[in-house]
């Protein structure tokens, strides 16, 4: 089995406090990238889930979209899950994958915050949030297709700017 990491990085202009309760609060997660109600036990062992927003229980996903457990948390800093995708039977019948959120406050650039994804023997997730997949009503990299690259895009605009990129 070849292991199989992506890092995503991007630099924003808010602080770290203000990121870390956009990635784990739901009134804020509800807002940008594929949108979702997040539920997260921020301990060693503690669960988290992403529940459905409006539009994808319209869309016929009731059940939880994603979900995991808290590896390490370390707030404003660090959080580590397993993470594994339930709302695609090709990606939920993959194995848990590892995602770390890291975020720094640097002296010149904002705060940066780096995805590190181990999607090791998990090639369709590899494939969904590299961006490889294709949202086929949007078209090529858009919206379903642009993974953790749009998600991070859409997270900075709400963050720096106030708006989505997509409306």
């Amino acid at each position: 089995m070849t292991n199989t990491v992506q890092v995503h990085r991007v630099y924003i202009k808010a602080t770290p406090e203000r990121i870390w309760e956009a990635i784990t609060k739901p009134e804020w997660t509800e807002k940008y990238g594929y949108t979702g109600l997040v539920d997260y036990d921020l301990k060693v062992g503690g669960k988290h889930r992403t529940r459905p927003t409006q539009g994808f229980i319209d869309a016929g996903f009731t059940g939880d979209l994603v979900d995991g457990e808290v590896l390490e948390v370390d707030p404003p800093r660090k959080l580590v899950i397993t993470w594994k995708l339930l709302m695609s039977p090709e990606v939920a019948d993959e194995p848990y994958t590892t995602l770390t959120y890291d975020i720094e406050a640097t002296k010149t650039a904002g705060t940066r915050l780096t995805i590190t994804h181990d999607v090791t023997g998990a090639p369709n997730t590899a494939a969904l949030v590299s961006g490889q997949m294709e949202d086929v009503d949007a078209g090529p990299g858009e919206n379903a297709g642009g993974g953790w690259s749009w998600i991070l895009s859409d997270l900075k605009s709400l963050l720096e700017t106030g708006e989505i990129l997509v409306p």
